[in-house]
């Protein structure tokens, strides 16, 4: 009888789970292309939402493209009032990715038709899906001080509006543009933790909320997306810049996990962290200092000396929290913006699951015993 030998990866590392054209990843050389674009030409001459056209659809939209995708996102902001009066029901001690979640998931109730052999049912879930995510998001952070959601402005661009509903007041245009960048290097990431399960999701056909509610679910844990938000609290327990290699040499010894360092694909400096540090100045240099940012140049030049060697360098969490800091956003809203962003590239795989969909069916080693006998509830 032969025996087939079969290789067991732990979390799959290195196994290809698809053919993709999204994006392209080389972490040898810190580069990153979406749909064959740099991801530095498109922070400085792109916009979110063109990044989003280019990721969903494959191509740069024309003027009027992309001034009739504006328009149409514009136009679908708002929330039903059912949405807001369920959100309003939510703890305020509850995490505002669980809310995104729900939220997200409640979508469906009253959009899914599950029309996924319709182009304009694809289109219309994509515009709404871009345009209500932020609203949920900063409806949700008035909602828990016990205020009522702001609604969107109209005459705000994509950027401009979201920091506008959080925070009450119209920003700063360095500070909504700084804002637009960081959405779109947080637009797309090849086949990450929450990719992979909006395309498992994806392979059921089941309803596009559905999909982005589960890629939501996943991106909350703390080794995904929620290392920006232990980047700063680390920052703030490290406190100096004379406690900074005290601490990192207790993390060595004790094998703690150094927050906003490190990536499973990347072995030099992430080419994100290095655009997000340089936003990080100009909005310091206008705004004020943040006196964390001394402690975390002074993080990256230790762990630098101590493990570069190793490859491990910092990734996009590291100073990403450090902007949206400065951008007047709470620590607990650090990953639910990167999922505002994340949506763009959850959507693009979505759609490009749906041309040659199977479903995901992986297989499994297994390790339990055989032929055990069931013991009547009496004898146990």
């Amino acid at each position: 009888m032969s025996v087939v030998c079969i290789e067991f990866k732990p979390g799959l590392e290195g196994v290809p789970a698809t053919q993709s054209s999204i994006s392209h990843v080389d972490g040898q050389l810190g580069v990153l292309e979406y749909r064959g674009i740099n991801i530095q030409e498109l922070a400085k001459k792109s916009s979110f939402l063109e990044t989003a056209y280019l990721l969903i659809w494959g191509y740069l939209p024309s003027k009027e493209e992309l001034e009739s995708f504006e328009h149409d996102i514009r136009y679908h902001r708002r929330i039903k009032y059912r949405i807001r009066d369920m959100m309003k029901c939510f703890p305020e001690t509850g995490h505002p990715m669980d809310a995104l979640q729900t939220s997200a998931a409640a979508l469906g109730l009253f959009y899914s038709r599950r029309a996924l052999d319709n182009p304009e049912y694809i289109r219309s879930a994509v515009i709404r899906l871009l345009a209500k995510i932020p609203t949920m998001v900063a409806a949700f952070q008035l909602m828990r001080k016990g205020n009522d959601a702001v609604q969107p402005k109209d005459d705000l661009d994509y950027a401009a509006n979201f920091l506008y509903m959080l925070n009450e007041r119209e920003p700063d245009p360095l500070a909504a543009q700084v804002f637009d960048v960081c959405l779109t290097l947080h637009a797309e990431h090849t086949i990450n933790a929450s990719t992979f399960s909006a395309m498992v999701t994806s392979s059921t056909l089941t309803d596009p909320y559905a999909v982005i509610a589960s890629a939501v679910g996943t991106l909350a844990g703390p080794l995904h997306g929620g290392a920006n938000e232990d980047v700063i609290t680390m920052l703030s327990e490290i406190g100096s810049v004379e406690n900074v290699r005290p601490y990192l040499e207790k993390c060595l010894e004790t094998k703690a996990k150094i927050m906003g360092f490190g990536h499973r694909v990347y072995k030099v400096k992430d080419p994100r962290a290095i655009i997000l540090q340089e936003l990080a100045e100009k909005l310091f240099e206008k705004f004020g200092y943040d006196k964390y940012y001394e402690i975390a140049l002074e993080l990256e030049k230790a762990v630098e000396e101590r493990l570069g060697h190793k490859g491990i360098y910092p990734n996009v969490d590291f100073y990403s929290g450090l902007v949206y800091r400065k951008l007047g956003i709470s620590s607990d809203l650090f990953t639910p913006v990167f999922a505002i962003a994340r949506v763009a590239g959850w959507l693009a795989h979505w759609k490009e699951q749906l041309t040659e969909n199977r479903i995901f069916r992986p297989t499994q080693i297994y390790t339990g015993e055989h032929n055990i006998s069931y013991t009547p509830i009496q004898e146990r």
